[in-house]
């Protein structure tokens, strides 16, 4: 058993999304990130929500997985930067590229300038080929960067609500060789 920080992207996940779905299962194994940003992300802000998240996770079980999706992929690998925490996990879902078009330049300014740096834990990488706010090859790119496993889940697009997985079984497959380990 392990315990889950679920870290959403822009705006939090929906009920139908994924994220939400795995966090209903999980039920007291799971906490949710609660920035006080969530339409106009700042950085600091989500940080300190990853942060809160995990003193509440840690003290549930010794492994901790993040379950980061869109733009808390790149909160989740910022706070890992600074924090380099034991017995964590990181499952990064769909991270969108700053410098990409379809990037929240305006909502989301404080994330412009991150770039990927080697994560302290062991971590995987989750892209669609079709994501409209990243490509495969970048995505693939940062996690290189990251020193993360890459996998591409095909035309999904953001892998989000609107994707249609539901409670997306064959990520949950994906997770469990992240936290089986």
């Amino acid at each position: 058993m392990a315990a889950y920080v679920i870290i959403p992207g822009i705006y939090g996940s929906d009920e139908r999304h994924w994220q939400s779905l795995w966090e209903m299962r999980w039920g007291v194994a799971a906490v949710r990130v609660a920035p006080a940003s969530w339409s106009r992300p700042d950085l600091a802000d989500w940080v300190d929500a990853v942060q809160a998240a995990y003193e509440v996770a840690s003290r549930r079980d010794s492994q901790v997985a993040l379950v980061a999706h869109s733009l808390g992929c790149w909160a989740a690998a910022h706070w890992l930067d600074r924090a380099r925490p034991d017995g964590v996990g990181a499952f990064l879902v769909a991270p969108p590229n700053p410098q990409g078009p379809a990037f929240p330049r305006h909502a989301a300014a404080t994330f412009l300038d991150l770039s990927a740096r080697p994560l302290p834990c062991r971590s995987l990488v989750v892209a669609g080929d079709n994501d409209p706010y990243c490509d495969p090859t970048t995505s693939a790119s940062f996690a290189r960067e990251w020193q993360a496993q890459w996998h591409l889940v095909g035309s999904h697009g953001h892998i989000n609500s609107g994707s249609g997985l539901g409670d997306w079984q064959a990520g949950l497959e994906l997770l469990r060789t992240l936290v089986d380990r």
